[in-house]
């Protein structure tokens, strides 16, 4: 278990969330799964929630804003100042989904494409520095993004957010872990994944914390879900990728806990 009480280091995904149709469906869904409980806002905050484990955030959720959007977990990046790193989007060849607003004390936040036209959030803490427990069971552990154009992924988030990368290439399995400009550390990666779905969009995957995949896995199949990809060990622990009955997707995975 980590817990975090100040603002996440520019580049860290510090934040998920998902927008949904049935909001209620949602909350009862992640409370059986994970285990969550939920901290509403007033009515400035539009329905939106913070689930949380034992009073801490760790996600959020709300009502779509739009009911064309489509039901996925959003990945946010931590930034120091979101108009500055907008800019910065926009000089790599990003897009601007949404720009800049503040929301309420919580903080400043935008929407973004990258140059691959993967969607993600950027985060400029206030109030709400984003999780605040991770690595544990029903928590954020990692964050990774799918694209078929790999090279030009790496270079716009070199660019955006000064990460650098450690390469591993085995058996035809192309991926990087992002370290952040601050200290070094791994806070996510980028993988090319040859097997998305003609049509589909490259995409930020949200990985969550399980304690016991089977179970987790077997839960979510009779709460509705389907799996993606079926319960496997891989070199980075037993994991799975399921889909829900509103059709987010996201993984699990029992990997080994960290303080970081």
């Amino acid at each position: 278990m980590s817990t975090q009480t100040e603002k996440w280091p520019a580049g860290t995904p510090a934040w998920v969330d998902l927008g949904v149709d049935d909001l209620p469906a949602a909350k009862a869904f992640y409370t059986e799964l994970f285990g969550w409980d939920y901290l509403s806002g007033d009515e400035e905050a539009g329905g939106y929630l913070l689930a949380q484990l034992d009073g801490q955030a760790v996600a959020g959720l709300g009502p779509k804003q739009d009911s064309n959007m489509p039901t996925v977990w959003t990945t946010y990046l931590a930034s120091d100042n979101v108009d500055t790193t907008c800019k910065e989007v926009a000089a790599a060849g990003g897009q601007l989904i949404a720009p800049p607003f503040d929301v309420m004390d919580s903080g400043r936040m935008a929407i973004a494409a990258d140059s691959v036209g993967a969607v993600f959030g950027i985060w400029q803490a206030g109030s709400h520095i984003g999780a605040e427990r991770v690595n544990e069971h029903g928590a954020l552990c990692w964050n990774e993004l799918h694209t078929r154009d790999y090279a030009l992924a790496r270079s716009f988030h070199a660019d955006v957010f000064g990460f650098s990368y450690q390469d591993i290439d085995q058996d035809g399995f192309i991926y990087a872990t992002a370290k952040r400009a601050s200290d070094g550390r791994e806070v996510g990666s980028i993988q090319h994944d040859t097997e998305i779905a003609e049509g589909a969009p490259n995409h930020w995957l949200t990985w969550f914390a399980s304690d016991h995949v089977d179970r987790t896995a077997a839960t979510a199949m009779e709460l509705g879900s389907s799996a993606l990809v079926p319960v496997m060990d891989s070199p980075m622990g037993r994991m799975a990728i399921l889909q829900a009955p509103q059709g987010e997707i996201f993984g699990i995975i029992d990997a080994p806990r960290t303080k970081d």
